[in-house]
């Protein structure tokens, strides 16, 4: 009987342990793939006491400029305002989605902002890579 009773409680144990995984503190990046442009997304995180603190995410174009302010403009000028304003769309959603995970705590409650799912698609696997670089 007693090595029942042991026995369960290991096995309570060791199942309650399986979705609580602890992050190690320290600063850690995860990359996305590239899109079909060439461009892929970088997020940073800063884990401390076993909890996200900050996070950081950035977009590099294909010849690794960052995807910032001048994102749609065409020799430092908007040439075309329409493809300007949905680049700008995208740089606004990246800083969106990270207020999002860091106001919710959860990579599953942020979301997509329609328009920037290409965006917004970099950012999960990127920010996925760097919590299983934390673990």
């Amino acid at each position: 009987m007693g090595r029942k009773i042991i026995g369960v409680v290991f096995l309570i144990v060791l199942f309650a342990g399986c979705g609580n995984t602890v992050l190690r503190d320290g600063v850690y990046t995860g990359k996305s793939g590239e899109d079909d442009t060439g461009a892929w997304g970088e997020v940073t995180i800063t884990i401390t006491d076993a909890k996200v603190q900050n996070c950081e995410f950035v977009t590099w174009e294909k010849d690794g400029t960052v995807k910032d302010e001048n994102y749609g403009k065409i020799n430092d000028e908007i040439s075309n305002q329409a493809y300007y304003d949905m680049a700008q769309l995208a740089v606004r959603a990246m800083k969106k989605y990270v207020t999002d995970y860091l106001r919710k705590g959860s990579l599953k409650d942020v979301e997509a902002v329609s328009g920037a799912t290409i965006s917004y698609n970099q950012f999960l696997e990127a920010a996925e890579q760097a919590l299983e670089n934390a673990k």
